[in-house]
């Protein structure tokens, strides 16, 4: 019997209809046995700001760090904006990564996919695995998802119709579940 693997999903993408948040959902219904999906919006999450943070941190930004403690592994779908990740998602690691010596994100095991346009998210995941070395995070560098053109993949709900893209998903929830289940010593 294998333990259950809680997994927090973050959208680098606040908008309404963001195919990143939809590759989240989908993801949802792709989940191996034994493993949980909560996908936490960034929304609520203040800038931030050093002089707001310690016991008097926001409380938006105290929550991600909890959900962030409380998972056994991250997904993090993101968009690329300006060759790199965006800002909401920059801001949500800084918060969920301080203080450094008792960081959410240390040690914490880490897959990343992302939708976009004709290259995909290529930019924006190359800009995050630079970060995840900052922030100490056990990165899963294979198998890669991005997504591209995106507006030919979901319907005009958000849910992705892609069989190939739905594949590829499904087999980095797989190797995240072996990854995660490996840095346990299961």
């Amino acid at each position: 019997m294998t333990t259950p693997i809680h997994v927090v999903g973050i959208s680098g993408s606040l908008r309404q209809a963001s195919w990143n948040t939809g590759l989240l959902h989908a993801a949802g219904a792709l989940l191996p046995e034994d493993m949980s999906l909560e996908i936490f919006d960034l929304a609520d999450v203040p800038m931030y700001n050093q002089d707001h943070d310690g016991p008097a941190a926001p409380a938006a930004a105290k929550h991600l760090r909890e959900r962030i403690r409380a998972a056994d592994a991250l997904l993090i779908a993101t968009p690329e904006y300006s060759a790199s990740i965006p800002g909401v998602l920059k801001n949500a690691l800084d918060w969920a990564s301080r203080p450094i010596n008792d960081s959410a994100l240390a040690n914490k095991p880490l897959a990343m996919m992302g939708a976009g346009g004709l290259s995909g998210t290529n930019r924006a995941q190359l800009a995050l695995r630079t970060i995840s070395g900052a922030l100490n995070v056990l990165l899963l560098n294979r198998p890669q998802v991005q997504v591209m053109r995106a507006w030919e993949k979901f319907d005009a709900d958000g849910t992705l119709t892609d069989e190939q893209s739905r594949q590829e998903i499904r087999a980095l929830l797989e190797a995240l579940a072996a990854w995660t289940r490996r840095l346990r010593g299961e």
